[in-house]
């Protein structure tokens, strides 16, 4: 694994695809934490909701730097030592962890906290806790802020498939030989969108929707790529960092549908969604909340 991570690292940088100087930095990239902390306490304060500022804080990342190493454990870690937070830098499920913590806080310290809690099963840092897989860990255990809404999103057109996840297989594909207190092998089924019918339910998608793209053809994973989908002046737009041009960008909705109407890897699209009840103006969840929100 760290052989194919460090040719992806080679690759990138030989053909342009790292950044080379700050000016190819995103709005939020060029942010200090005490920048980011007053813009955190300001936003808490006015009359947004969580998805408004998912719009926001969304934006703020796009033509961010994409790499497959933007995050790690942190530096006292064992393996993967890249940082716990990085805004220089980012990818598929960091960007959509980092704009879901941003999106809950009113300052840095409490943002840093909720990250960790959206990453890790229970706020603990480590490779084992680590949510890694996104329909088999990272939404189960953030069932305290969002709901899976593949099926009210899809109404008539729901679909559905099983796949068996082994963390086992995972860890020992990362080289690591502690596999004490990790999670059994499970069978798996979640809802979905097909892809052939993702035109048919716009009118069902709201804004900050958070997405997973799932693997048509494999039959030991889900997700092959998260988004989110934001409204911006009536229409609906994807974002996501990609490796498509190893950055973060913006596409209409069924412009990029289009884009991607040939492809055959892909089965379709699940749907998840901040809760409701947290989903309110002025709203912000504090970290030491979270323990008693997951009893809810």
């Amino acid at each position: 694994m760290k052989k194919i991570i460090t040719v992806l690292i080679v690759a990138a940088f030989i053909f342009g695809c790292k950044p080379e100087s700050p000016a190819q930095r995103s709005e939020i990239g060029k942010m200090t934490p005490a920048q980011i902390d007053s813009m955190l306490r300001v936003n808490a304060k006015k009359d947004y909701s969580v998805t408004d500022r998912i719009r926001l804080y969304s934006e703020m990342f796009l033509g961010t730097p994409y790499s497959w190493t933007a995050t790690g454990d942190g530096p006292y870690a064992i393996l993967e030592t890249w940082p716990l937070v990085s805004f220089d830098s980012t990818n598929c499920m960091v960007y959509c962890e980092h704009v879901l913590a941003l999106s809950i806080s009113d300052s840095w310290d409490h943002f840093f906290n909720n990250l960790q809690q959206i990453r890790y099963k229970d706020g603990i840092i480590g490779m084992k806790t680590r949510n890694h897989y996104t329909m088999a860990d990272w939404l189960p255990e953030n069932a305290w802020l969002l709901n899976d809404v593949s099926r009210k999103v899809g109404g008539e057109y729901t679909a559905s498939m099983t796949r068996t996840i082994s963390h086992d297989t995972f860890f020992r594909g990362k080289g690591l030989e502690d596999l004490r207190y990790i999670k059994p092998d499970r069978s798996i089924t979640v809802e979905y969108v097909p892809w052939e019918h993702l035109d048919k339910v716009k009118d069902n998608i709201r804004n900050g929707d958070i997405v997973a793209m799932l693997f048509a053809n494999r039959d030991d994973i889900f997700s092959a790529h998260m988004l989110m989908i934001l409204e911006k002046d009536g229409k609906l737009y994807f974002r996501e960092a990609s490796t498509s041009n190893y950055s973060t960008f913006e596409t209409e909705y069924d412009t990029w549908l289009q884009e991607r109407a040939s492809s055959r890897r892909y089965a379709g699209i699940a749907f998840m969604r901040v809760k409701e009840e947290i989903n309110k103006r002025n709203a912000v969840v504090l970290p030491w909340r979270i323990t008693e929100l997951k009893k809810k």
